[in-house]
């Protein structure tokens, strides 16, 4: 049994759970009907305690389930049946700290923050998709392996502006087109079929031309009516081209800070996961809900995010997140760059922001930057 209150008396217990004791004891409280056991007279039950802090060892460093038996004296076989029962918990616990709005309201809520922190308007969410490199999965053939010829599962993913998870998926498997990823998700679907409560399309301010809501990408995804994503190619400095694709990457940004602080906290997705498909998905979509639940509470925010951890920005320039520190081990691989034709009407209202940009909301650095 590992002796949690020394851990915290020594200073090591961020280390060992990245999350508050009073969060820690919280969690306790709700996974512990979930996935307590009781004694038999043969032998005593592992308590709830000790199942959550071996399953948050597992996450948060890259200890394997072999190394984790020494430090908790118990045996591989049990460990590989608690990691994945208790992850299953917690999300089932915690499954409200991810939400996608639903209402015209909640999604202008979100737009607004964008604007205010990174200066862009109608932008409901930036999105991207890592893949996730696994064990090899048995009798799977190719279904799995990916561009790179690494076994993967897909983890796609939307973000508000305050690096908070608005949707996650992690159960495409790696060998989908990278442009097949998106197009797979349930979000996609909604989306598709006008069925997210998005508002309707209004004006920017200044400007007489209606445009929608959108979210912002990379490259991998395709131009869209709802999504915005750089122009392809090398521009003059000062042109819209240019700008645009400035000012789009701010807003951007925000997920790839989320793939960063997740990779750098919960160090299991900094190595494969050598665990099969159901059970890998489980470890991805268990960390997504942790993240949210740590970041909105206040105390463990400190013990997660810290001061620092993300990027942030001073009078237009970016000063990076102490994320950025961390040695790139290549185990989150970026979704492909795939050329597509876009739309005219994805292309116009894409034009339209950039002449916002340059025009009426324009802003006063990124002369120096574009």
């Amino acid at each position: 049994m590992i002796d949690l209150k020394s851990q915290e008396l020594s200073g090591q217990y961020k280390n060992f759970t990245r999350m508050s004791p009073i969060d820690f004891e919280y969690l306790i409280t709700l996974v512990g009907p979930k996935v307590g056991k009781y004694d038999t007279p043969m032998r005593a039950a592992i308590s709830v305690q000790d199942r959550l802090a071996l399953t948050v060892r597992f996450l948060a460093t890259e200890d394997s389930y072999t190394s984790l038996q020494y430090i908790f004296r118990i045996s591989k076989q049990s460990i590989s049946l608690i990691v994945p029962e208790v992850c299953l918990a917690i999300i089932e616990a915690i499954k409200e700290n991810i939400r996608v709005s639903t209402t015209p309201a909640g999604w202008k809520e979100i737009s607004k923050k964008f604007e205010e922190l990174w200066n862009f308007p109608h932008c409901i969410g930036s999105m991207d998709g890592k893949h996730v490199i696994i064990d090899a999965p048995i009798h799977s053939g190719t279904e799995y392996r990916n561009y790179k010829s690494f076994f993967s599962i897909v983890m796609f993913a939307v973000v508000d502006a305050e690096y908070n998870f608005l949707f996650v998926d992690a159960g495409c498997q790696g060998r989908i087109s990278d442009g097949g990823v998106f197009k797979d998700t349930i979000f996609f679907k909604k989306l598709e079929a006008d069925n997210l409560g998005l508002p309707l399309a209004e004006t920017l301010v200044g400007r007489n031309k209606e445009v929608p809501y959108v979210l912002v990408s990379d490259s991998a995804f395709p131009l869209a009516e709802h999504i915005m994503k750089p122009y392809p190619g090398d521009f003059p400095k000062g042109s819209k081209q240019r700008i645009f694709n400035y000012r789009l990457s701010r807003a951007r940004r925000i997920v790839e800070n989320v793939f960063g602080i997740i990779a750098s906290v919960f160090r299991v997705l900094r190595r494969p996961i050598l665990l099969q498909p159901e059970n890998a998905e489980i470890i991805v979509m268990t960390i997504a809900h942790l993240h949210n639940f740590l970041r909105k509470n206040s105390e463990s925010q400190r013990y997660y995010t810290p001061l620092g951890s993300f990027d942030r920005e001073e009078t237009g320039q970016i000063v990076e997140g102490s994320w950025r520190n961390e040695p790139n081990t290549g185990s989150l691989l970026p979704l492909r760059n795939v050329p597509r034709r876009a739309p005219l009407t994805a292309k116009h209202i894409r034009e339209e922001f950039s002449d916002y940009f340059c025009n009426e909301g324009k802003v006063p650095w990124q002369d120096r930057y574009c």
